[in-house]
């Protein structure tokens, strides 16, 4: 069993991150939901057929990460001087040099089908964070619900479908040009734009593919330690102080805030966290889970080496971003050490090394 999560700015908070704390009713609301689920797809077993494909949406898929103009990089909140990149610098940002990365715009996905050929389940994958652009205090599922429903449409399936959209290895893309060129849109806008131009994508993509009475499944997992980057006592008792300089302590006012805020919080942590490693086998497809927001070279690698294959990020628990040594040495908004981003600066090197080892079992 995989269980993942989506990354949203407009749902209800089931992590502590930042300044948002979890409502306890809502945990296990959502705990029990997501049991009810199981045991209605339970009560609807049926004999099914099963296919995966892919297809390519390039234009929905921007790097955030931007290496800028020597001089324009503010200092961190942590009081960092030696960012060399900036993470949403701001559109048509007179500084802008390059993106410090790439994009994926690979859409994976699994096919499930009745034994007569009509569509029940789908589960596609796509390197993109949310896209946002909701109503003010709005509820919504961002592009992963809105995905979900127009697939369904789009294959004209029944009431009896399930779509499901699952974030792929996207810890820094977002569906903002930074260049510019992207109209301003009504709240809902990008996100209908994201999701029909993905499921229209998938949609054809479907046609080509051919679905199978079986076919062999194996799945493998362990666990690895990995190691946190914990404050020092001297930077605790720094951070200490500055959240006093808060007036509505305490709830924090200013980023140096938030985060000497975080740096108390995480002189509490254990100085290493387990990180569940799995893959799926479905055929000849293998479907990663790694269990932390994942930086698309991570996946771009996976992919390189397994073909095919595609990454489900937030899987199976959470610890936090995961950038590559690479992007720790370029600094930016992923990599400032907080509860939302505190893995050792290695620890992509050592999931990939577990990974490496679950993939030799598998084959």
């Amino acid at each position: 069993m995989m269980m993942s999560a989506t990354h949203s700015h407009s749902c209800g908070t089931l992590q502590a991150v930042g300044q948002s704390e979890p409502n306890p009713i809502y945990q296990r609301f959502v705990a029990r939901r997501i049991a009810d689920g199981v045991r209605r797809a339970l009560n609807n077993l049926a004999p099914a057929k099963i296919g995966h494909g892919s297809a390519s949406v390039p234009q929905q898929v921007f790097n955030r990460r931007w290496k800028m103009k020597p001089g324009t990089i503010p200092p961190t909140p942590l009081g960092v001087t030696t960012d060399q990149v900036k993470t949403n610098p701001g559109i048509n940002n007179p500084n802008l040099v390059e993106p410090a990365g790439t994009t994926d715009p690979e859409v994976s996905f699994i096919s499930v089908q009745s034994a007569d050929g009509k569509p029940r389940a789908l589960l596609a994958n796509y390197s993109l964070h949310y896209v946002g652009g909701v109503g003010p205090g709005h509820i919504s599922a961002d592009y992963f619900g809105a995905f979900a429903v127009k697939i369904g449409q789009l294959l004209g399936a029944g009431p009896e479908f399930v779509g499901i959209m699952s974030n792929g290895t996207s810890g820094d893309i977002n569906n903002i040009d930074f260049r510019g060129g992207q109209a301003k849109e009504a709240p809902y806008g990008r996100i209908q734009i994201v999701a029909n131009d993905v499921a229209q994508a998938v949609a054809t993509a479907v046609k080509t593919v051919k679905h199978a009475d079986s076919v062999p499944l194996s799945v493998a997992q362990k666990e690895i330690k990995l190691g946190l980057r914990i404050p020092s006592k001297e930077e605790v008792e720094k951070a200490r102080e500055v959240t006093k300089g808060s007036k509505l302590f305490p709830r924090m006012e200013t980023m140096e805030q938030v985060y000497a805020r975080e740096t108390v919080l995480l002189a509490d942590f254990p100085a290493k966290v387990s990180a569940p490693l799995q893959i799926m086998k479905i055929g000849d497809l293998h479907v990663s889970a790694i269990p932390a927001e994942v930086f698309v070279e991570i996946g771009l690698e996976l992919k390189k080496r397994h073909t095919p294959t595609f990454t489900v990020s937030l899987a199976n628990a959470y610890h936090g971003y995961l950038p590559t040594p690479e992007h720790h040495a370029l600094g930016g908004y992923e990599t400032w050490r907080a509860r939302s981003s505190c893995l050792e600066v290695d620890a992509s090197t050592k999931i990939l090394a577990g990974l490496e080892e679950l993939f030799a079992k598998l084959n």
